[in-house]
């Protein structure tokens, strides 16, 4: 029929319609949810880093990242750094680099020792920690290595007598951390002998250098006693031998067995007991071209308007150019008790190609007597006075055989002494973090570690403008003509289009 009206469509197909579209948008949101997932999964596990700041702060060496790829096993490292410590953000930022060039092989674990105590005090024990400084833990399969903030950078302290807080002037963190990791994967202690036979300080738990033991084992050194009455030579795998504080002098058999080990380029650490009589010994150093002075170092301090007070520790610093000594050059530090000084005649061994060099020297006030049990304060006052002004060394280092470029490694025999060995002890220790430092210095150059891996610092360089007379006419015209007219061109074109 011609007039015959269209049925509307059933609501039951719009329904149906609807529910698929619903359904489609649903199946979409999941799919692009799923893949947004994806791709930040994978961001997330495969990623790069780039390092676009002029000095390349944190880039890490191809020695470093090569190195990274052989480690095996997981390495954690803890740090305990508090955030006033000038590296802090340097340390954190290039830990950052480690972890992502170990490829998963690298766990770190953020701690404040000034806010975190109980977690710090926790891993201090189980370390065995001895220092209050900010410093890395590396643990490598049940080893570990403490790496020290002061080892990671030279800071210029020179500003802070006018107000200026510490500058960094070199950061040294891939070099200290990168040599820790060495030490620990490669998994062999280093043996250093420890001479007794003749009452020197024992190693056992709660000896007088039990600070000092735990310190140097911290630095993946194995102690080995060593009593030259029961041996017919220094083992062969014993490289470095140390010697604190003798209290009788050594044999004739034992004196050829030193100068045996020190010509087969032996390594020697010598703390002298001045109060003690060890003729032997002092002869062999005075061959080599230290002589060890029958004296006692004093100075007198001013404690009133007219009263003077005579005082036998002795306040010193560290000189030289040595490995040693570069990172504490001019840091001072107190010998308690006795100190005797060393005359140092470099020309008696020149022509057996010795070098000897100063490393320690007592402040300026202090002098040399040799009538040190005289109690006669007129005669002791006078010899101040006439002696005040003399440099005295009290502790120097001889090398036979090396070479007086650092770069290049040549097999020598080295060996540091010092005329005083009380000052490593635990009482003296305990107030003085810079003896504890200046050790681990000399048994780490005895052993041939100061140049482990030969990974530059970092030295931060002032970014600086060089411009000559035509450049600033320019810049002056940019700045007084240029940058104000683009202002004011857009205003009066925005003025002009609203008035149209």
């Amino acid at each position: 029929m011609a007039n015959e009206t269209k049925q509307p469509r059933p609501a039951q197909g719009k329904k149906i319609r609807r529910i698929r579209i619903g359904l489609n948008v649903l199946v979409q949101i999941a799919l692009i949810l799923f893949l947004v997932a994806m791709v930040n999964s994978i961001a997330f596990k495969h990623y790069a880093r780039w390092d676009f700041s002029r000095d390349q702060k944190y880039a890490l060496s191809d020695k470093t990242k090569r190195f990274l790829d052989t480690i095996k096993g997981k390495m954690r490292i803890t740090i305990f750094f508090s955030p006033n410590t000038p590296i802090t953000g340097d340390v954190q930022n290039l830990l950052t680099e480690y972890q992502y060039a170990g490829k998963g092989k690298i766990d770190i674990e953020h701690i404040d020792p000034e806010r975190n105590l109980s977690r710090a005090k926790e891993l201090f024990d189980k370390y065995k920690v001895v220092t209050d400084e900010s410093l890395l833990v590396l643990d490598y399969e049940g080893r570990n290595k403490t790496v020290k903030a002061s080892e990671m950078a030279d800071i210029d302290q020179s500003g802070m007598a006018l107000g200026e807080g510490p500058r960094v002037t070199a950061f040294k963190g891939e070099q200290a951390i990168t040599s820790a990791m060495i030490d620990l994967v490669e998994g062999k202690k280093k043996t250093l002998g420890y001479i007794v036979g003749h009452k020197e300080p024992p190693l056992s738990e709660g000896s007088a250098i039990s600070i000092l033991k735990t310190f140097i084992e911290n630095e993946n050194i194995h102690f080995q006693e060593l009593n030259f009455f029961n041996v017919d030579a220094i083992p062969a795998e014993i490289k470095t031998v140390m010697i604190i504080g003798p209290q009788y002098d050594f044999s004739d058999r034992e004196m050829k067995l030193l100068r045996d080990f020190w010509d087969k380029q032996g390594r020697i650490l010598l703390l002298l007991d001045p109060s003690a009589k060890t003729p032997k010994l002092d002869r062999f150093l005075n061959e080599l071209g230290v002589k060890v002075n029958d004296d006692r170092l004093m100075v007198f301090l001013r404690t009133g308007i007219q009263e003077l007070a005579l005082t036998r520790d002795v306040q010193a610093h560290f000189v030289g150019n040595s490995p040693i000594t570069k990172r504490l050059a001019d840091v001072r530090v107190i010998f308690f008790g006795g100190t005797s000084s060393l005359t140092l005649e470099p020309e008696r061994g020149r022509a057996a190609n010795i070098r000897v060099e100063p490393l320690i020297q007592a402040e300026q006030g202090y002098f040399a007597e040799t009538d040190y049990n005289t109690d006669n304060q007129a005669k002791l006052q006078a010899d101040a006075k006439q002696n005040s002004n003399t440099p005295l060394t009290i502790g120097a280092a001889i090398e036979k055989g090396g070479s007086a470029d650092e770069r290049v490694q040549v097999n020598s025999s080295r060996m540091m002494v010092v005329s005083n060995a009380t000052f490593v002890q635990d009482n003296a220790i305990t107030q003085d973090q810079q003896a504890l430092d200046f050790v681990s210095g000399s048994v780490n150059w005895l052993m041939s570690r100061e140049q482990l891996i030969g990974i530059a610092p970092k030295i931060s360089k002032p970014l600086t403008f060089s411009l000559n007379e035509d450049a600033l006419r320019r810049l002056r015209w940019i700045v007084l003509i240029l940058m104000p007219l683009i202002p004011a061109v857009i205003g009066t074109m925005v003025w002009w289009q609203r008035r149209v």
